[in-house]
C-alpha cells in the first residue's frame, strides 16, 4: 500500500520519449518533475514478456531509488469471456504481464476483463472470475503472490467492467485490487460523477464492500472524457473544458479523509495533468 498520495503517468512521457533514453530511467525523470508513481505499458505483449529482466531490474532499482510506485497495465489482447481458446490464449498474455511485473517489483497489473460477447453478463462475470482463480494458481506455481490482479473498471457498454463487477472480481479472486478510472464509470453512467457526492458514494460502496484499507489505498486512473450513448469515446486534456469528470472534488475527499492513492494519468499529456493533479491536492491541503 502506497504512504502517500501518489501521481504519474500511464506510460512513459512525450519528452522523455524525445530524449532517446531506456525506459528504465525514466523514473528518475518523473522524480525531477516531483512525480511518484509510473504505470509501465505492456499493453501490445503476447504470451511472452516483451522486456528483457535485466531492463526490469534496472527499473525496479531506479523506482526504488527514486521513490517511483510501479505498476503494470497488461496487454490488450485479453478476454476472459471468451471461448476456451480465447481463455487460454489471454491467461498466457497476462502472465507473462505478471512475469515481467515480479521482475521490476511492480505492485498490480491493471487489466481489461473481456466482453459480454453471446454471454449474459452474470454469465461473464463467473466464466471471468474462474479464468483468473485458474491463473492466480498458475502465478503462484511461479512463486509469484505478492503482485495484485487490477481489473478496470470500464468505459463502454460492451464490456464487463462495471463498478459492480469489478467488486464483485475483488471480493472473489484472492490477490485481488480494485482499479478505479473515474473517466470510465462517468462515461458508463452518461456523466454520472458531477459533484464531490458523487465521488464520495462510489468510495462508500467500495468501502461498505472490500473495507476502509481497499479506499484509503486505491489505485485509479483519471482522465476528462468525452462519450456517447455507448459509453467512452476519447480522452481530453485538463486543459480543455467542457468534459468531466472534475479532478478537485476527488483531491477534495483525498485530503479530508486522507486518503492514499496512487493516481495514474492517462490524459493526452500523460505527465503534465499528473503534476496539474499534485498542484491541486497540495493547493487544498494549503489552504485548509
Amino acid at each position: 500500500m502506497a504512504d502517500r498520495p501518489r501521481f504519474g503517468p500511464a506510460g512513459v512521457p512525450y519528452e522523455f520519449k524525445g530524449l532517446k533514453r531506456p525506459v528504465e530511467e525514466c523514473p528518475k525523470y518523473l522524480r525531477e518533475e516531483g512525480l511518484d508513481a509510473f504505470e509501465y505499458q505492456a499493453t501490445r505483449w503476447g504470451s511472452k514478456p516483451q522486456m528483457k529482466k535485466e531492463s526490469a531490474e534496472k527499473l525496479k532499482f531506479n523506482a526504488r531509488e527514486n521513490d517511483v510506485w510501479l505498476t503494470v497495465h497488461g496487454s490488450y489482447f485479453i478476454n476472459f469471456c471468451g471461448d476456451e481458446k480465447t481463455i487460454e490464449a489471454s491467461k498466457n498474455r497476462l502472465i507473462s504481464c505478471f512475469i515481467a511485473a515480479e521482475w521490476m517489483g511492480a505492485h498490480t497489473v491493471v487489466f481489461h476483463p473481456g466482453f459480454y460477447g453471446k454471454r449474459s453478463p452474470q454469465e461473464a462475470l463467473k466464466v471471468c472470475a474462474k479464468a483468473m482463480d485458474e491463473t492466480l494458481e498458475r502465478l503462484r506455481a511461479l512463486g509469484i503472490s505478492k503482485v495484485c490482479f487490477g481489473p478496470e473498471t470500464m468505459g463502454k457498454k460492451f464490456q464487463l467492467g462495471t463498478l459492480n463487477e469489478v467488486l464483485t472480481l475483488c471480493e472473489g479472486v484472492e490477490q485481488t485490487e480494485p482499479v478505479v478510472d473515474w473517466a470510465h464509470i462517468h462515461a458508463l453512467g452518461a456523466g454520472l460523477i458531477k459533484t464531490k457526492e458523487d465521488y464520495a458514494k462510489i468510495l462508500d460502496e467500495i468501502e461498505n464492500r472490500l473495507g476502509i484499507e481497499a479506499v484509503k489505498n486505491l489505485h485509479v486512473h483519471y482522465t476528462l472524457i468525452e462519450y456517447t450513448e455507448r459509453g467512452e469515446k476519447v480522452h481530453h486534456t485538463m486543459s480543455e473544458p467542457g468534459y468531466g469528470p472534475n479532478f478537485r472534488p476527488f483531491a477534495e475527499l483525498i485530503h479530508e479523509l486522507d486518503l492514499r492513492p496512487v493516481v495514474i494519468s492517462e490524459s493526452p499529456v500523460l505527465d503534465q495533468d499528473s503534476i496539474k493533479m499534485r498542484n491541486i491536492l497540495l493547493e487544498i491541503k494549503k489552504a485548509k
